[in-house]
């Protein structure tokens, strides 16, 4: 996770906090290991709530639990747990501001239907296998795919979007797109299954131009032409520029999927050039 806040509300004011909050809380200790992304979210919103802290800050943690997994039902059992140790109007402050984050059901009914769906499909795999052992292995991997694909979808909050059949020559493996905005600025959801990357490309312009790309779920990578490949994680932002030869797409275990804003320009165009090779792709750390 990378945040300018401090430096953007304080770089002046206030340099040595904006960096503590920029660098060490928001760069050092949101983006350590040992914790997953989704405990450390609702460890937060445990500390907040349990200090009395209901503004602003406290609805940005929930919106960033939302966003790396936490379901509904979840939130709720959350904030229903803490209010026991930490007061009944804190618990109130909470679920207020939680119901403008979450929809009732919200995260949790896709999550169930995929889970149904799995089971079905395994029951269904299973009496295939019985006549068919090869035919029942390759339904089992088609609908274990499908059952990850739908437990990604319910944790995110731009839609899938539909196979990207118009691009599907210049991809290793299956993308989806999802139109956010095509007014003023083009935004799209860009969902990559994970080990799928699109081929090496540049964005060209006789001004202004090129892409920036938001990761808002799962975990991929960015590379520019000669130098090391970027991991991208929830809240990373990439710029770049016209005439810049680049690729980015999922890490080999893991969906993923960004918004990719189309920066306005003159005389755009995409020139997209040879895949990622195995290789090179195998090189990422």
């Amino acid at each position: 996770m990378e945040k300018t806040a401090g430096r953007n509300a304080l770089g002046e004011f206030a340099p040595e906090f904006a960096h503590y909050n920029d660098d060490v809380l928001f760069g050092e200790n949101w983006n350590n290991q040992d914790i997953d992304v989704k405990t450390r979210s609702i460890i937060t919103v445990v500390a907040l709530m349990a200090s009395g802290i209901t503004d602003s800050s406290l609805k940005f943690h929930l919106m960033n639990a939302k966003n790396h997994g936490v379901t509904q039902k979840e939130i709720a059992a959350i904030i229903t747990h803490v209010v026991f140790y930490a007061g009944w109007p804190k618990g109130w402050a909470v679920f207020n501001l939680a119901k403008e984050v979450w929809q009732v059901g919200e995260g949790d009914a896709q999550t169930n239907n995929a889970q149904e769906n799995s089971a079905q499909a395994n029951n269904t795999q299973e009496n295939n296998a019985q006549a068919n052992n090869m035919q029942g292995n390759s339904a089992q991997g088609a609908d274990d795919k499908e059952a990850a694909k739908a437990r990604h979808a319910a944790s995110m909050i731009f839609p899938i979007g539909e196979p990207n059949v118009a691009y599907a020559k210049y991809f290793i493996g299956q993308s989806y797109l999802a139109s956010v905005s095509t007014s003023q600025v083009g935004v799209h959801n860009v969902t990559f299954e994970p080990g799928c990357r699109n081929n090496w490309h540049v964005h060209h312009a006789k001004e202004g131009g090129g892409q920036i790309l938001i990761c808002v779920a799962g975990c991929g990578y960015y590379q520019e032409w000669g130098k090391d490949a970027v991991e991208m994680k929830p809240g990373d932002c990439i710029n770049i520029p016209a005439g810049v030869k680049h690729w980015h797409g999922a890490a080999p275990a893991s969906w993923f999927y960004h918004l990719a804003v189309e920066v306005p320009g003159t005389e755009t165009s995409n020139e997209w050039l040879e895949p990622v090779t195995d290789e090179q792709y195998g090189k990422l750390k």
